[in-house]
């Protein structure tokens, strides 16, 4: 239940300062244009605040926060007195008009940029996408990917940490092949390996780009010596101790390996198991019923133990923070790269590289919002501004009902000097919104069903 509220509270805060950004940058250039407005609203349906301003304007928080408007004086639904006839919205040439409806989106691109500026300036921790492992037959094997080595540039695109690599990957779903710059510890040789990528199957709800090609990360050496057991564990009840040593789980040996044991546990829920354990020199025979526990949306077995390992090497641990100048150009790029990219997916999902199964809609973004809020600030921050993108973008798709659709008529009547007839308007409109809501219902489903 805590998760549940936690990941609630996180969603309305995140949703909130996006919703009202975009619309203070409808309101700021509306208002810079002449334009009365009405009522400046976030969420919708009943009204939980709302206060009338100096300005005239109501100011509204309602209770569905999954969106906002921006109410403006229209002559075509309000009646205007005659000294407020030249307040209106439909009133303004065409080229005020285009600039009011693209402040929305533009105000969530700026926000971004202001975002990664913080972010970059706090400093953001990382580590070097160092390759610990390759796995055997997969793609990433089949062209000699070296282990560990470092990744140091995807498909031309210069990498830093494991962000990058995902960000760099997921650019390149649907390319034929994929080439990777990589170089030892210490080396200044860089090795070339392209990874045909031709029959590349990737699943963004379960599993990350990189491991979908078979790279597993650099993790320091885990032992099978056991050092916290936890309290009501499957692991107490049966009677392991702190200083046990893993040896033998159902007969088959763990050969050492933490993983081994950990991936087997995960497969055994709810089963009763047999473990052999090794006590001051002594082997005991012990028997466990691993916990049902849910992760990432699907049941597990849990076990109840820490395991022994070595520190993770200080020397791959990164802190990306730029100085107050260079970070105004680091924030733009990075806005800059990943508007660039929601559009390219935008366009793999039309031709069909990007499964519609990718899309997220409000529980999976209410998920995000509640994890980077746990890890900290500037995560937190990260997860805005990626979001800010994308509420932007969206906004820009040329549904009618959405600010695109507005632009698209607007951009219209810029080249044919009158206004797209309001019939015509109106069926676009109707079709807007029934694309937009096959859209969210799409996006809905796939989240129930990761649930």
């Amino acid at each position: 239940m805590f998760v549940f509220l936690w990941n609630l509270a996180s969603f309305v805060i995140a949703l909130g300062i996006l919703i009202t950004v975009h619309e203070y940058g409808h309101f700021w250039v509306a208002r810079k244009n002449g334009v009365k407005v009405q009522k400046f609203s976030i969420g919708f349906g009943k009204t939980l605040w709302s206060k009338i301003g100096k300005d005239g304007t109501e100011y509204v928080i309602a209770l569905i926060p999954l969106g906002g408007f921006v109410k403006m004086l229209d002559d075509r639904v309000d009646d205007v007195l005659p000294e407020d006839q030249d307040k209106t919205f439909n009133g303004k040439n065409v080229y005020q008009r285009i600039a009011i409806i693209a402040a929305g989106p533009f105000a969530n691109f700026a926000f971004a940029i202001v975002a990664f500026y913080l972010m970059f300036l706090i400093g953001v921790p990382s580590i070097k996408p160092i390759i610990g492992s390759i796995e055997t037959t997969s793609i990433s094997a089949k062209a000699n990917l070296p282990a560990n080595s470092q990744i140091v540039e995807i498909a031309g695109s210069k990498i830093t940490d494991w962000q990058d690599v995902n960000l760099a990957l997921v650019g390149e779903i649907g390319s034929q092949s994929i080439e990777f710059k990589t170089k030892q510890e210490d080396s200044v040789n860089i090795t070339t390996s392209l990874l045909d990528t031709s029959g590349w199957a990737f699943s963004p709800d379960k599993e990350s780009a990189f491991t979908s090609l078979g790279i597993q990360p650099f993790r320091a050496k885990v032992y099978n010596e056991v050092i916290i057991v936890h309290p009501d564990s499957p692991a107490e009840m049966s009677g392991v101790q702190v200083g046990d040593v893993l040896l033998e789980l159902n007969g088959v040996s763990l050969e050492g390996d933490w993983t081994v044991f950990s991936n087997k546990i995960k497969e055994l829920a709810g089963q009763s198991v047999e473990i052999k354990v090794q006590r001051g020199g002594i082997t005991q025979l012990l028997t466990a019923v691993p916990k049902a526990v849910e992760r990432n949306g699907k049941e597990v077995g849990y076990f109840g133990v820490t395991p022994k390992s070595d520190p993770y090497p200080e020397k791959y641990r990164i802190n990306t923070s730029y100085g107050p100048i260079e970070a105004i150009g680091q924030s733009v790029e990075r806005t800059w790269n990943l508007v660039v990219l929601s559009f390219d997916m935008i366009g793999k999902l039309i031709t069909g590289d990007v499964s519609v199964k990718n899309l997220s809609g409000p529980i999976s973004i209410a998920q995000g919002a509640g994890n980077s809020a746990n890890i900290g600030l500037v995560y937190f921050l990260g997860f805005l501004a990626l979001i800010s993108i994308n509420l932007g973008i969206i906004n820009l798709l040329p549904l009618p009902v959405l600010d695109g659709g507005h632009l698209l008529y607007y951009v219209i009547e810029l080249f044919t000097g009158k206004p797209v007839p309001e019939k015509v308007q109106e069926v676009g409109f109707k079709f807007g919104t029934i694309a937009l809501l096959c859209l969210m219902s799409i996006a809905l489903f796939n989240d129930l069903s990761r649930l």
